[in-house]
């Protein structure tokens, strides 16, 4: 869809002639590619297309250890962190002749691709009425009190790292529920992707549709977009 993807996202054999020397190995690039999509890209729908190509990257020729490295490098370089996603390259011994994602070769010689969308946002991108609905403020929260009988606690695991637990009311939609973990936890809720039991949960969901049950545990997985106007 942008006007600056990689030309293939799949990898190909090369004779080891083709593998780049170690001399011509390149440092990552600090800076963050920066592009436009031909048709404006929301929040929800640069995610969906991250997420199609991680899950089918793997397919391809090349080795999904590899795979993994690189999508580990491109998030922490989205992070801002090149310290860590350079120390990931190293040790996955991915070569960069060019010094850039998008273009990268493993030891063995197999040619790895990544679209310039897997490494940053578009300079278009645009927020989706989930987005401006998670901006709601603290005090149009529906409030708890403290003996209600449809409030209950959840267990969310935040990105395998944590366990947090949160109080929401069983009226919430999930969009609420994450809004007030952004508040206890300081996590933006467009950052936030919340499944249960192998599924995920839409922001239109309430919690009493989710069936729940105690002891029952939530995955929230982050992932740190930056606005337009922040590339």
């Amino acid at each position: 869809m942008g006007s600056c993807l990689g030309r293939s996202r799949g990898s190909q054999r090369y004779p080891s002639s083709r593998y780049p020397a170690i001399g011509k190995n390149q440092p990552l690039r600090k800076e963050h590619p920066k592009w436009k999509s031909d048709v404006p890209l929301t929040e929800g729908q640069l995610r969906s297309k991250r997420d199609e190509f991680w899950d089918t990257a793997p397919a391809f020729d090349g080795r999904k250890e590899i795979w993994d490295a690189l999508k580990a490098a491109a998030s922490a370089m989205e992070n801002g962190d090149n310290t860590l996603a350079q120390a990931i390259i190293d040790g996955a011994n991915i070569a960069l002749p060019h010094g850039t994602l998008m273009d990268c070769y493993d030891e063995l010689g197999a040619h790895y691709q990544l679209p310039v969308y897997c490494l940053s946002p578009p300079v278009n991108l645009v927020k989706d009425a989930v987005s401006l609905q998670s901006e709601v403020v603290e005090s149009e929260l529906p409030e708890i009190a403290s003996e209600d009988s449809a409030a209950k606690y959840l267990r969310v695991r935040v990105s395998s790292e944590h366990d947090v637990k949160l109080k929401v009311l069983n009226s919430d939609t999930i969009s609420i529920a994450k809004k007030r973990l952004e508040l206890q936890e300081n996590i933006a809720t467009s950052s936030q992707r919340w499944f249960f039991s192998g599924k995920m949960l839409t922001d239109k969901m309430r919690i009493e549709q989710c069936k729940l049950e105690k002891g029952y545990v939530i995955q929230c997985i982050v992932s740190d977009l930056k606005s337009a106007e922040e590339t």
